[in-house]
């Protein structure tokens, strides 16, 4: 009997909660847990479900089931675990904010603040969890209350490497590429593999032209995530900037699908694919960016030359009707329909719509969902009334980029510039977009501002140094002011990566060229132009303008001429031109 004593005891005491194998499923739980920490959230799954059948409560696997689910992309499944709240005492917070993210990645931005009070109720001094609100209220438009968070915090833990980061994504959207960087360097010394920092990192570099930092960068991501997708996609980016199709295609494939429900993937399918010479591929892809992004100009654009150069002319004519009937076609768009309408043999239509692609075009206004009134007031005339509205839904939500940018635009619409640029201040200290950059450069124009101009520039470029956009600006500034050498060097690099087939590009290089006494080549750079879009009256005037300098084909220069001033009238440029005819005449 002693002897079975001692023979039991030891069992009875591992086998009881609290000893050895401890509550059921504990073990199994925390292995579940450390999956997670690796990503791996089918394995946690499996885990969790093996803890629930050893008699693990629902209570206890909820948050973490949650999360293994979020690794699997899976939000409705996650939304299952968590949406009940009914979590352990221990899990509460994470189980709370797991639901705090399923609930704004779905779009349920209010439940997903309702989670997120709660997890700060438990953790309030967690400085990721701040980060995460930071992300919501960013989502919900409360722009200036996400700085705040992010600066929270900061001061919390000034080493949160998840903080850290986010500081560096809002730094590189409200000052730009080069001031973020040390945001990420200081994240990478806190944990030098950590996957989503490398990725933004290698992103920021990519951006800035640093193509051999950005890619040692992806490698190092693939080091430590084998196959990951977005390492791949950057590495695509890189190749398609340098103007390596083939290699950006097969990048792109080694993505595997993944993350082709994101509409920059698809644009890039779309550029690669078209230079493959398989429009139709390329057709595709662009249609899915423009289901996402309806008012891409890009996608539009890039679209209708796949169509164009498959051959399918007549629905290039009908897939671009409304965009024409609504005056929201870019001149490339128009001229590419208009080329289609030649093919068909139509030649009046494409004559018309080749004279609209000439005429000169203001930025299109930004109009807000639900907001689209504003831009009805000001189509019919009633600019006060659409002022009047812009201004109230600025002074509803002073934090909102959104409603400042757009009170700034109808004012450069009404010619305000110093109001404009009023508004769009206050909108770039939440973000700066190259879009914005546009507007505030146009109202400096607008004012007469070419310092205020210059500054802005300057300043743009140093943070963003291959934004196509800030050079086109600093060549046109730099044509302003005299600076021919700068302003041709610069044109001439942007003719040179992607702007060939720019007419107004081409016929101001052109037309700096001449001013440099180099005539042959602007008469090249004005043909190229006239060839590309004859309905132009810049391109007319610059092509007329070269063949009088270069005393040649005086008979087209002469038609030119005529063409040009029936279009605009007597120009400088045309009575030049023509006094350069009657000398070379002359003599």
């Amino acid at each position: 009997m002693l002897a079975l004593v001692a023979f039991t005891l030891p069992l009875a005491l591992t086998s009881s909660p609290g000893l050895g194998e401890g509550p059921p499923g504990e073990a199994l739980i925390e292995a579940a847990r450390a999956a997670l920490s690796r990503g791996d959230g089918i394995d946690s799954e499996m885990k969790l479900r093996a803890a629930l059948a050893k008699g693990a409560s629902r209570s206890e696997v909820a948050a973490w089931m949650g999360k293994a689910y979020l690794e699997q992309d899976d939000l409705d499944k996650a939304h299952d675990w968590l949406a009940s709240g009914n979590f352990s005492a221990s899990t509460a917070a994470d189980g709370w904010r797991a639901l705090g993210l399923v609930e704004r990645l779905q779009g349920n931005l209010a439940a997903s603040d309702r989670a997120y009070a709660k997890a700060l109720d438990l953790i309030p001094d967690d400085a990721s969890l701040w980060v995460e609100i930071g992300r919501l209220r960013y989502a919900s438009g409360q722009h200036v209350r996400a700085i705040a968070a992010a600066d929270h915090a900061l001061a919390l833990d000034p080493a949160d490497v998840r903080a850290l980061q986010y500081r560096g994504q809002l730094v590189r959207d409200r000052y730009g590429l080069r001031a973020a960087l040390p945001w990420f360097e200081q994240a990478l010394r806190h944990d030098a593999k950590d996957v989503s920092v490398l990725l933004d990192y290698a992103a920021t570099l990519g951006e800035m032209g640093r193509a051999g930092e950005a890619v040692t960068v992806t490698r190092q991501v693939l080091e430590i995530s084998p196959k990951n997708p977005r390492a791949y996609y950057l590495q695509s980016v890189i190749a398609a900037r340098a103007g390596n199709y083939e290699l950006a295609r097969g990048l792109l494939m080694r993505t595997e699908g993944k993350l082709d429900d994101q509409p920059g993937v698809q644009m890039l399918h779309g550029v690669v694919e078209l230079a493959a010479g398989n429009y139709a591929a390329s057709s595709e892809a662009l249609e899915a960016v423009l289901r996402t992004k309806p008012d891409s100009r890009r996608a539009k654009d890039l679209l209708a030359r796949a169509i164009y150069l498959g051959g399918q002319y007549r629905y290039a004519t009908l897939r671009f009707a409304d965009e024409i009937a609504r005056d929201e076609a870019s001149p490339y768009l128009l001229t590419v329909v208009a080329r289609s309408y030649e093919a068909l043999g139509e030649r009046r239509h494409a004559g018309e719509l080749l004279d609209r692609a000439a005429r000169p075009q203001m930025a299109p206004l930004r109009v807000l969902p639900g907001q689209g009134r504003i831009g009805d007031l000001l189509a019919r005339g009633q600019g006060n009334m659409a002022q009047a509205a812009a201004e109230a839904a600025r002074r509803s939500d002073p934090g909102f980029y959104d409603s400042q940018a757009l009170a700034g635009d109808v004012q450069l619409a009404l010619g305000h510039a110093r109001a404009a640029q009023e508004r769009y201040v206050q909108a770039a200290r939440i973000r700066m977009p190259e879009s914005l950059f546009e507007r505030r450069v146009a109202a400096y124009a607008l004012a007469g501002d070419l310092r205020g101009g210059q500054v802005l520039v300057e300043e743009y470029l140093l943070q963003h140094p291959n934004s196509q956009a800030a050079l086109r600006a600093a060549a046109w500034l730099a044509i302003g002011t005299g600076n021919a050498a700068r302003a041709r060097a610069i044109l001439t690099w942007l003719r040179d990566n992607g702007n060939s087939r720019d007419v107004e590009l081409l016929t101001s290089l052109a037309l700096v060229e001449a001013g440099e006494g180099n005539l042959e080549a602007a008469r090249q750079n004005a043909q190229a132009a006239y060839r590309l879009q004859r309905a132009s009256p810049a391109a007319t005037q610059a092509l007329g303008f070269s063949y009088a300098s270069l005393g040649i084909r005086t008979n087209d220069a002469t038609a030119l001429l005529d063409k040009a001033q029936a279009m605009v009238g007597d120009t400088p440029l045309i009575a030049q031109a023509r006094d350069r005819l009657r000398e070379k005449r002359r003599g």
